[in-house]
Order: structure tokens, then sequence, then C-alpha cells
């Protein structure tokens, strides 16, 4: 077994055997299996960076072995200078997400982590897969943790929140399976991505394939005006699945327009690349004047991610080396930054049992330590000079 494939199955399988033999009555015993688990997970995708060749464009670390053979679906799992950093973002932040829910889950604790062991595998799986079947099979499955972790650990409204998360993220993913399937038969009866990468396709077929995979990508980034699932989900969900999604679940979105829309469909990128930085613009500024209006921390913190997003998405429909660059930067900051932001509402709020902003004057006074952290990571988010934030947006 490779090292991609440890990075993607040592948290599922540890996952899974919670889920199997964990108990309540063992809470304590299931929080240290599950943090040592993603300490494990983490460790297994170290040799991925210290091994990774610069200077190369080629997929590095691959792994290939046949799947389903009557449709020539492959095990195909490789990484570049594109995927190695979520892949360890992804194995970093569910350590983080295991220590947010230490003390805060009293119930179902071994279902609780084993969700985000979970789903730690299956998102690292969709940052490595090269085959488009495997792809979409992990795209896809890692909406069911987290319809579990907002449905039975979320806030009041948390089955409205999970069901309308569910399925404005599956709608849009069936247009993608309709775009693989007919790349399927152009290429010969292939689903490797990087064979795709190579096909002479039609202005009208690009045109379609790019609209195809926009309804599955943009609403995981998500983009306006299909973001209104983001603060809805941030609100409801725990503070370990509020983490998970802006650190990790945004950027899937993003991930699939660099990996599949411009080099897949480049002619109809370029073309309707006004059209995708007119959608960000509109998050950046629309989105972002949303933000300044709101009264519930975790809403504004949540429609700030969305806002950021915009200049992802910005960055990449540019296509110049420096916006491409500075988008992939931004997604790495954004996730530090944003899950950061998340985990410090999550604190004052297992203390106050309230979001509302106004009730979180004298801050300062009773937790400077807390309000110096909060602070700090503010202003990277605003993109202060000197910060992570600022480097991706400027």
């Amino acid at each position: 077994m490779g090292w991609l494939s440890l990075a993607i199955w040592t948290p599922i399988v540890i996952g899974a055997l919670l889920l199997l033999f964990g108990k309540d009555s063992q809470a304590t015993l299931v929080r240290w299996i599950a943090l040592l688990g993603s300490i494990l997970s983490f460790l297994v995708t170290l040799p991925l960076y210290s091994g990774f060749k610069l200077g190369t464009a080629e997929m590095q670390f691959v792994e290939k072995a046949p799947w389903i053979e009557r449709f020539n679906v492959n095990y195909h799992l490789g990484i570049d200078g594109l995927s190695v950093w979520f892949v360890l973002l992804t194995a970093f932040i569910t350590i983080i997400v295991v220590i947010a829910g230490w003390e805060v889950i009293q119930r179902k604790v071994n279902q609780y982590m084993a969700s985000f062991l979970i789903l730690s595998g299956i998102m690292i799986g969709v940052f490595c897969a090269l085959d488009g079947v495997l792809f979409y099979f992990f795209f896809e499955a890692t909406l069911i943790p987290m319809y579990l972790i907002i449905g039975v650990w979320g806030g009041p409204n948390k089955i409205y929140a999970a069901f309308k998360f569910f399925l404005y993220t599956l709608l849009g993913s069936f247009l993608m399976l309709v775009g693989f399937i007919y790349l399927y038969f152009k290429s010969g009866g292939s689903f490797d991505v990087l064979a795709w990468h190579q096909l002479p396709l039609s202005g009208t077929a690009q045109t379609l394939l790019f609209f195809a995979l926009f309804a599955a990508f943009a609403v995981k980034v998500p983009m306006w005006p299909v973001h209104t699932w983001l603060p809805d989900a941030h609100v409801e969900a725990p503070t370990g699945g509020s983490i998970v999604l802006a650190a990790i679940m945004l950027k899937l979105g993003a991930y699939g327009f660099v990996r599949f829309s411009l080099p897949i469909l480049p002619d109809a990128s370029r073309e309707w690349a006004w059209f995708m930085i007119a959608l960000s613009l509109i998050a950046v500024i629309y989105v972002g004047l949303v933000a300044l209006v709101q009264k519930d921390m975790k809403k504004l913190v949540a429609y700030s991610s969305v806002a950021h997003m915009g200049f992802v998405t910005m960055g990449i429909f540019a296509m110049t080396r420096q916006s491409i660059d500075g988008a992939m930067f931004q997604m790495i900051s954004h996730g530090l930054v944003s899950g950061a932001l998340f985990l410090c509402v999550g604190v004052i709020y297992d203390r106050m049992h309230t979001r509302e902003i106004k009730a979180y004057g004298g801050l300062v006074n009773r937790m400077p330590l807390y309000a110096l952290v909060f602070m700090l990571f503010t202003m990277a988010n605003v993109g202060l000079p000197g910060t992570s934030g600022f480097v991706g947006e400027f």
C-alpha cells in the first residue's frame, strides 16, 4: 500500500473501528483513540511533503489498480503541487476538530469522532483521485458524514440545515456525472482524468461540459447565488463541523475548477471567464456587505468565507500564473484562518451559549489571551500585511 492509500484509509479504518466498537460508557477512551488516530493519519501524510519533488508538473506517488474492469474504472491516485497541500491541510485540521469536540460532545461520542475521521479520509481521496469515477465517488461521499454531523449534533434548526446542505450539493453533482460519462465515451472508454486533459473537444461540447461541471463545483465553493446553504449549515453545525466546512469542504469546488474545468475545457473556461469573474465580484462585494450587517458571530464568519472564496474563483478565472498561484495560496490560508475563527467562536459559544455579537462586550478584560488570538486571526482574515491572508489576496 502506497503513502496516498495510507493517507486515505488510515482515518477511515480507525473511524470505522470507533463506530463498531466505541461506546458512550467509554467516552474518554474513544476520545483518546480518535486523537491518536488523527495524529497517526497526519503523520502518514508527512512523507508526501518530505518526498515531494519540486520543479516538475508530473503526478507523484502514483498508485493504480483495476477497480471496475468492465468499464475501465481504476483505483488511480496521484498528487502534484496543487493537491499535496490540501492533503496535509485536511489531515492537520482533523486533529484540531477532534480536540475541539473533546469536552463539548457528550452523547454518541464514538459516532461523532468516527464521522470526522471517515470524512477526513474521504476528502483526502478527492484531492488524490485521478480517475473520474473514483473522484465522483469520493466527492459525493463527503456529503454523508457532514449531513450526519449537522443533523445529529447541530443546533435547533439542524434538520432544515442538513437537508438544505445535502440537496443543494447533491443536485449539482448529477450534472457533473453526466459530463464525466460524456468524456468517458469521447475518450474511447477511459475515466483517466489525465487522458481527458488531452481530449480535443468542440466549442459547443466544451461549453455544455463547462456548465455541467459548474453546477457541481459552484455549489461546493459556494459561489453567489447558490451560496445560501452555507450560512445555515455553519450556524447549525457544531464547532467541528463549521471548521471542516470552512477549512476543507469549500475548497473541493475550487479544486475541481482547477483540476477539471481549466485543463479539460480551456476554450470554454476562457470564453466564460467574464461570467465567472462577474459572479466572483458579486460574492466579494454583495456578500461582503451582507456580512457587515450580521448580528450572529457565526453568520458573520460564514458570509465572509463566501466573500473570500470569491477572491479564489476570481483568481482562478483570471487565468494568469500569478492569479492562480494567489488563488491556491488564498485557499490554504483561508483553510487555516477561517477554521481558527470558527474555533474561536465555538470557544466563546460553549461558555456563553449565545452567538450574538452584542453579548461579547468585555472579552479583553475577562479573557485577554483569547482576545489576542481572536484578533490575530481576524486580522489574517482581513488580509493585514504580514499575515497569510494578505499574500493570497494581494
